[in-house]
Order: structure tokens, then C-alpha cells, then sequence
């Protein structure tokens, strides 16, 4: 296939934030028309920002980005910013055009429909004048979807789509993208959803800053780059080897004097050329050290006693009432589709004194947000973790930051100026150095690169005090110790 047979062409593309943050350099990928692939590579390595290069609201510092003519492409973002929260639905989406479109309702309600959130009769009328902010978040992840559909474009960029969906939301997108006829590139944590539909893999690599190009699904795709770093490894011991032997004969010639110096010479020549020959080995992904979420203190035998709480039932709230005891070193599950009111019940939990909901005076409350709201969008990665610490001890709190990827220019950024995969690790290292009695956790592998999931699960599993856990992520879930489970949508 030549270059020309694209709908995107990156050639010899380079790009930085500046001289300490290189993203690309030199890159180069095809993308053809009607092809389905996923975008892979570390949180923060710019997966994000080869979107907005596509997407022209980046521009490249070297080489060149051809779109074919009358392209239209359409970004679905990871989370809707919060300046857009406070937009109406209707207002959501005008947002999308450069002029006014007088016959948008019937439009909206058509890509509310395909994200399977087309609103009851009784609501049909006020739907669109409802606040963004109001949803839940698997219903914003639904609204992201359909403003990047109102716009028909020819190529669609999905940015962690699956994000806050419950089962029956992966599902109903999954066959949309296996049935949509256009161009469409994903970055996504969710491995089953990616193998689903993609036939192959842009894999960013942060070592060479260079896209390779892979065919097939994902799952092949991810068991051949492992493969092609286990090939580059074995031959680089190999040439390894024969260089250090020819090293030892070059200083036994060395010392004999005569030819033999001269044999030492040309074999000189010959190992500078077998080190030249060494190939530079693609490092894997890092992954984060295994870690211990130590609760602090005494931590009493009831943490939570809950004796009411609220769902919503045909979009409309109701109170229900309960008796359900969360003692030390119980984990609970709370489970709901979308919407019901999972996030509300938790917020409400943390908050410590809401009605219904009980906290035992003294315990420490560990929250984790799915959208990071409760850090602080200004302050530095050095200065959020600092502020968390139970002792202010910055060579143990640089320890613990490291052991979460944390660390040389990350720790100087601001938490609003990460990627949303390092706010996620940002956010589980200040919990460990919280060391709260009781966790809350909503959602917490949104965003999240697959590989430190088997850690963040480990320590969950191992997790002492008293947890409630929100997740629609089932691989997730089975590796941590769950005693109990709250269903909202349970009839009581």
C-alpha cells in the first residue's frame, strides 16, 4: 500500500511540549479508510495528543500530517470538561457546529438513541433543557459518544469510550462499532472490548517515540509485541556475549606483541561494528510496584451503618430503606446500571453525615473519585502528595511516588495537566499515604493502563479496613475479596 492510500498519513512526524516532554519524533503510519484500530501505549506517553494532531488542534513541530480533502473527523473525549457541565443537553451539542443547525432536536434525539439514552415519553420534552452535570457518569460517557456522532464524521476518534459504562452500555457500543461502515481509532484500557472489533494496533513507542504498525486483533497484536522484545532480547545476550569473548581475546593479543597486536586491532574494528549491531531493545510498559493501602489507627468493629438510601426509578428519586452493617475488613460491592445512583450513594458516604448514612466518628475516609474532582486541579503532583502525607517526610513520600510511576518532571506538573491515567495513579498514591479506615473507590480502573490492574487489585484484595467498591469492570472485580454486595436495582 503506498502512503497515498490513506485517509491519515503521518510522515516523518516530531513533536514535544518542550524539550524535557518529546511525544513523536520521526513517526510515520498509514490509517486506510474503513479501518478499525486501537492506539496503544503507557499512561502519558501522548496517545491523547496524537488525537489532537489528527484532530488539527495540535500542529506538528517537524514532517507532515495529510488528512484526505473534505475529511471530517470527530473526537469522543474521555470526560466532559467542567466548564460543560453546566451546559444544557441541547447547548452540549450546537457546541459541535460553527453555525446554528435550526432542525437539530431531531438529531439529537437520533444519536441518543443509537447510545441507548433515548429519555422516557414523560421526559421527552425537558430532556434537552436538563444540565449535563446531572447525569450520572456512565450517562456522560454516553453523551460524549453521541456529540461525536451528531457530527457524522468520516473518521471517529473513541478516547477510553468504555469509561464509567455498565455491561448492558459496553455491549450495546460494541455492536454499533463492529456494525459502522467509517474510520475509527480507539484508545482503550478494556482488552476484550478493543479485541471485539479492531483488526489492528497502533503501538506508541515511548523508547524510539515512533508508531509501529501492527495487523490483526488485539490480543494477537499484544502476544507479538511480547514475542518481537523477547527476540530483540535473546539476540542482544547473544551478541553481548560474543563481544565480551572477543573483548578477552583482544587484551590477551594486546599484551603479546608483534601480528598479534594487529589481529587485537581487527578485532577491534569487528566489536565496535557488533555493538553497532545491537538492536535497542523496546522496553515494556512499566508497571507499578506492588503497593499497601495501611490503614491508620484503630479502626472500629462498625465502620458504616446505612439505614437508607436513595435510587433512581424512572428517573425520578426514591428512598429506600435498609439495614446493612459494614464492619472492619469488609468489602462491599455496590452494583446498578447506569444512572441508578451509584456515584450519588457514595458522594453521600464520603461526605460522612449524610441522612441514612453513618460513619463512625474517627475513621478516615479514602475517597476515590472517577472524575478526580476532590484533587486539586492547581496544585503539583509534589505538592498534592506532600499535603497527604501523615509525616512530612519528602524522601518517603518520592518513594512511594516512584513506586507509582511518579516521578523527574511528573512530580513538578500540575494534577490538571496530566493525562487522566496519571491523575488515576496520582490519586492511589495519595490514598496510600492517607492510610484511610474506610475506601471508597468508584470506578477506579477508568483510565488506567491494563497493566497496573493486577496490582491495584492485589492491594484492594489485601486492603485491611472497610471498602465499598463501585465497578463495572468483572476481570477487575474477581481478583479482589468481595463479602457483600448492595444491588441497587434489587426490588425492596
Amino acid at each position: 500500500m503506498s502512503r497515498g492510500d490513506g485517509i491519515i498519513v503521518f510522515k516523518n512526524v516530531s513533536y514535544e511540549y518542550d524539550a524535557t516532554r518529546p511525544i513523536l519524533k520521526e513517526a510515520n503510519f498509514v490509517v486506510r479508510r474503513g479501518a478499525k484500530l486501537t492506539l496503544m501505549g503507557q499512561n502519558g506517553a501522548g496517545k491523547s495528543t496524537i488525537f489532537s494532531l489528527i484532530n488539527r488542534d495540535r500542529h506538528p513541530d517537524e514532517g507532515d500530517i495529510n488528512i484526505e480533502p473534505r475529511t471530517s473527523i470527530a473526537i469522543s473525549r474521555q470526560i466532559i470538561p467542567r466548564a460543560e457541565l453546566t451546559l444544557t443537553v441541547r447547548a452540549f451539542f450546537e457546541q459541535c457546529f460553527s453555525e446554528k443547525v435550526y432542525d437539530i432536536d431531531p438529531k439529537i434525539e437520533a444519536v441518543l438513541e443509537v447510545v441507548n439514552l433515548t429519555p422516557t415519553e414523560k421526559q421527552r420534552e425537558t430532556f434537552k433543557d436538563r444540565i449535563v452535570g446531572s447525569f450520572s457518569g456512565g450517562q456522560q460517557a454516553r453523551l460524549l459518544l453521541a456529540q461525536a456522532l451528531i457530527q457524522n464524521p468520516d473518521v471517529l476518534l473513541l478516547d477510553e469510550p468504555t469509561n464509567n459504562l455498565d455491561v448492558a452500555g459496553i455491549e450495546h457500543l460494541t455492536l454499533f462499532l463492529k456494525e459502522y461502515p467509517k474510520t475509527v481509532l480507539v484508545i482503550s484500557h478494556d482488552a476484550d472490548f478493543l479485541n471485539s472489533f479492531t483488526h489492528g494496533v497502533l503501538y506508541l513507542n515511548t523508547q524510539r517515540r515512533q508508531v509501529e504498525q501492527y495487523n490483526g486483533n488485539y490480543h494477537a497484536v499484544v502476544k507479538d509485541i511480547a514475542a518481537q522484545v523477547e527476540k530483540e532480547q535473546r539476540e542482544n545476550a547473544r551478541l553481548a556475549k560474543e563481544i565480551q569473548a572477543n573483548k578477552d581475546k583482544i587484551n590477551y593479543f594486546s599484551n603479546k606483541g608483534g601480528k598479534m597486536r594487529l589481529v587485537a586491532k581487527r578485532m577491534r574494528d569487528e566489536v565496535e561494528e557488533a555493538e553497532e549491531n545491537k538492536i535497542d531493545v523496546r522496553r515494556e510498559d512499566k508497571t507499578i510496584r506492588p503497593f499497601t493501602i495501611e490503614p491508620h489507627g484503630d479502626i472500629p468493629l462498625e465502620v458504616v451503618k446505612l439505614t437508607s438510601y436513595s435510587v433512581i426509578k424512572n428517573h425520578e428519586p426514591k428512598e429506600v430503606e435498609c439495614d446493612l452493617v459494614l464492619k472492619r475488613g469488609t468489602h462491599l460491592r455496590i452494583i446498578g446500571p447506569n444512572g441508578i445512583g451509584k456515584t450519588t450513594l457514595l458522594e453521600r458516604l464520603a461526605s460522612g453525615h449524610a441522612k441514612g448514612e453513618h460513619v463512625a466518628p474517627g475513621v478516615k475516609i479514602g475517597y476515590y473519585r472517577q472524575d478526580f474532582s476532590n484533587l486539586d486541579f492547581d496544585k503539583t503532583v509534589f505538592e498534592t502528595l506532600m499535603d497527604s502525607m501523615q509525616r512530612k517526610v519528602e524522601e518517603e513520600m518520592r518513594s512511594i511516588a516512584a513506586g507509582f510511576l511518579l516521578f523527574g518532571d511528573v512530580m513538578k506538573t500540575k494534577v490538571g495537566n496530566l493525562s487522566e491515567g496519571q491523575k488515576g495513579l496520582v490519586a492511589f498514591a495519595k490514598l496510600t499515604m492517607e492510610k484511610p479506615g474506610l475506601l471508597i473507590l468508584d470506578e477506579p480502573t477508568n483510565h488506567i493502563n491494563f497493566r497496573h490492574i493486577p496490582v491495584i487489585a492485589k492491594a484492594l484484595h489485601e486492603y485491611k479496613g472497610a471498602m465499598i467498591l463501585v465497578s463495572h469492570v468483572p476481570e477487575f472485580v474477581e481478583q479482589i475479596r468481595i463479602d457483600e454486595t448492595l444491588d441497587l436495582a434489587k426490588k425492596r
